[in-house]
């Protein structure tokens, strides 16, 4: 249903243009001829997949070679499987860089009239996000577009699942406010759904199903996403040019830091990131993946092949998708698009969470939606590289328990060599009992091997930007020495915190705890030390009881374990100083941990930041209560709000029927609003008349 008119006569969205977006079946498909992938990608992917392959078995065979002195026990057999598993992904990270070294990217150049008759919308999911922040973004890039005179092939729609009252009303505020301000540029259009279903790709879903057939790209953002005008314009001719492009994603660089965290997010993505996503693009070509944001995808290929199931079975596989983006591009590929990145093309971003604590609680919900995928590795006809980006999400979280056992491993059997001369001698006749027996010499080339093999990425990423001249001229040298020092440490100390952090993510989830949807955190509020305390007390524990055991049984290991225990023992001040905007400021005014960003802001960032404070005086202070004497505001509101879908028999509308129950009983509009609960508030906010019996109870009571 459309929305209503305002009193500028704009409507919320345009008329349905409906898509039929099927859900894909797992278990068949048809075969597809596939245009052949260039020699490069096959050379990148011998250099990733066979140096990994090799350093991996040569590394294995050390460990062999470590605990084969003697008979070897049950638990070194378990150390030495625990370690292959653990060192074959920092093997492929490393690789995949060197990689990347040889195989860079390269900027396309598509030809300038492939946008004629083409439309792109700016599609923006959101949940409960502040709306000034994600209007602002819009504002900016919107104004840019037009600038730049591409902005006729632009459109903005604005997606949104919330459900805290305040929020909408605030959100409904700053979209009208964005529509007026581009108004004869930009159309820009707003829904909100009244059923969460399937999360984000569920709202996607409805949009493609309902008003997909206006476009033909959707470039899906984040409520933190901004992108140039001309990268928006490069993605557009980009995907024109090629008939082939399923989704072209870019690589979103972090800003906005004003955490800690947040900054050492930024710095590693910065100096780091290009050379491990052109590793990632040279081997997957057009077999690539999508991370469900910043990126742009052909409308009608999506709804044809990119509908997702529910998953049946047993928690935690069953259900909806949670991380719907490795399966889309996976999806999409299956059916012959290609899925691509451009690593250099620049002026895509996005923000870091602010602290430890808060990606802590946004990563159980990517936990549980890559582990989901293991009920999908198995689908029919999926390309193995998508198979594998999947398999890499899942390792992503599973090496922690693995790395954990791998510890208390290494710890039991430094408490059975202890007991050795009690335990170890059996019955049978031999001059020597039967202990674990290590090659110390070796154990420790083997340990250098892999610290080196860990810091290749970084070293390679290092170097890039000391000879990439506008991060040297931008940044220096010395600065970037010292950030990239500072991050390395702080990486060092927070590993272990992630461990467990991710340990506990699995335990919940393979016990059936569902995730939830919590709304994320863009900018730090703060964590007050109670909550630090009740998160992170049991690594404190951890490593309290690990450190004992070391110092009576195993003083040289706890030498070893030294950086993983001082992460545990300091993890409460660790995720404190994580979320320390002081330290921040201070690490800024001093050059570090900087990025180019900052130093050379760039005109985008600036508009946004001055329309966020436009936004932010507009929006402050909009309530219910407000809307109860300011009639231009709460028509603004109503033109943006669609009629809730009709109740099912033998369903009836609950909340709007004890809405107009307690508006029945109250003496005053703010009486009847303080009885209301969220729901039923949401239910208020949806309907123009039942608001209206609203503000008659004071004009009965007179």
């Amino acid at each position: 249903m459309q929305g209503q008119q305002n009193n500028t006569h704009r409507l919320a969205t345009p008329a349905e243009c409906p898509l039929d977006m099927p859900p894909q079946d797992f278990k068949r498909h048809s075969k597809i001829v596939y245009r052949r992938q260039a020699w490069t990608t096959w050379l990148a992917r011998l250099i990733t997949f066979g140096g990994a392959t090799s350093l991996t078995g040569f590394a294995t065979y050390q460990m062999v070679l470590i605990v084969s002195q003697v008979e070897v026990t049950v638990l070194q057999w378990l150390m030495v499987g625990f370690f292959a598993l653990t060192f074959v992904w920092i093997a492929l990270a490393a690789c995949g860089a060197i990689a990347g070294l040889f195989f860079p990217g390269k900027i396309p150049s598509p030809q300038a009239d492939s946008l004629v008759g083409k439309k792109t919308v700016l599609l923006m999911p959101i949940y409960n996000e502040d709306a000034a922040q994600t209007c602002a973004a819009l504002m900016s890039m919107g104004k840019a577009l037009v600038a730049e005179g591409v902005g006729q092939h632009f459109e903005i729609f604005i997606i949104s699942d919330s459900n805290k009252p305040e929020v909408w009303v605030k959100e409904t505020a700053a979209v009208h406010q964005l529509q007026t301000a581009l108004h004869g540029d930009i159309k820009v259009w707003y829904r909100r759904r009244f059923n969460n279903k399937a999360k984000k790709a569920g709202n996607v879903h409805e949009f493609v199903s309902r008003w997909g057939g206006h476009y033909d790209y959707m470039l899906i953002l984040d409520a933190d996403s901004l992108l140039s005008a001309s990268t928006l314009r490069t993605l557009m001719t980009e995907m024109a040019s090629d008939p082939h492009s399923g989704i072209i994603q870019t690589l979103p660089c972090l800003y906005r830091g004003n955490t800690l965290f947040a900054r050492l997010q930024q710095f590693a993505g910065t100096i780091y990131g290009p050379i491990v996503a052109k590793g990632i693009t040279a081997w997957q070509g057009d077999d690539g993946n999508y991370w469900g944001h910043n990126a742009i995808i052909r409308v009608n290929a999506f709804a044809q092949t990119a509908g997702l199931p529910t998953l049946g079975g047993a928690k935690p596989f069953s259900g909806d998708i949670l991380s719907h983006d490795f399966v889309e591009a996976a999806l999409m590929r299956r059916a012959g698009w290609s899925v691509r990145m451009l690593p250099d093309l620049k002026g895509s971003w996005e923000e870091s969470p602010p602290s430890l604590s808060d990606v802590a609680i946004r990563d159980r919900r990517w936990a549980q939606g890559n582990i989901q995928h293991l009920a999908v590795l198995s689908a029919k006809g999926l390309r193995w590289p998508n198979r594998f980006h999947m398999l890499t999400g899942i390792m992503g979280y599973m090496a922690s328990p693995i790395w954990f056992a791998l510890i208390l491993i290494g710890i039991v059997m430094a408490v059975q060599i202890h007991y050795v001369n009690v335990e170890y001698f059996s019955d049978e006749l031999s001059l020597f009992p039967h202990w674990p027996v290590f090659d110390s010499e070796r154990m420790i080339q083997l340990f250098v091997l892999t610290m080196g093999i860990l810091l290749v990425p970084k070293i390679l990423g290092l170097l890039r930007a000391i000879f990439t001249k506008q991060l040297r001229q931008s940044l220096g040298i010395i600065r970037l020495l010292l950030g990239a020092i500072i991050e390395i440490v702080f990486s060092v100390l927070y590993a272990p915190i992630f461990m467990l952090i991710h340990s506990k993510h699995m335990l919940d989830i393979f016990r059936g705890r569902d995730s939830g949807w919590s709304t994320q955190q863009r900018q730090h509020k703060g964590t007050a030390w109670l909550n630090l305390f009740r998160m992170h007390i049991w690594h404190t524990l951890i490593g309290v009881v690990m450190t004992a055991i070391l110092v009576y049984y195993s003083p040289p290991l706890l030498f070893w374990l030294a950086p993983t225990l001082i992460g545990l023992l300091l993890s409460i001040p660790l995720s404190a100083l994580s979320g320390s905007s002081i330290l921040a400021t201070v690490l800024k005014f001093c050059g570090l941990l900087s990025i180019p960003e900052e130093v050379n802001v760039p005109a985008l960032m600036q508009q946004r930041d001055e329309f966020e404070q436009l936004f932010s005086a507009q929006v402050a202070g909009l309530n219910i209560e407000y809307l109860l004497s300011h009639p231009l505001h709460r028509d603004n509101h109503f033109s943006m709000t669609q009629a809730p879908l009709a109740p099912l028999r033998g369903h009836p509308p609950l909340d709007k029927i004890s809405v107009e129950h307690k508006i029945a009983d109250a003496q005053s509009p703010q009486e009847a609003i303080a009885w209301m609960t969220d729901k039923e508030k949401l239910a208020l906010l949806s309907d123009r008349q039942l608001f209206a019996l609203l503000l008659a109870i004071g004009s009965t009571q007179k």
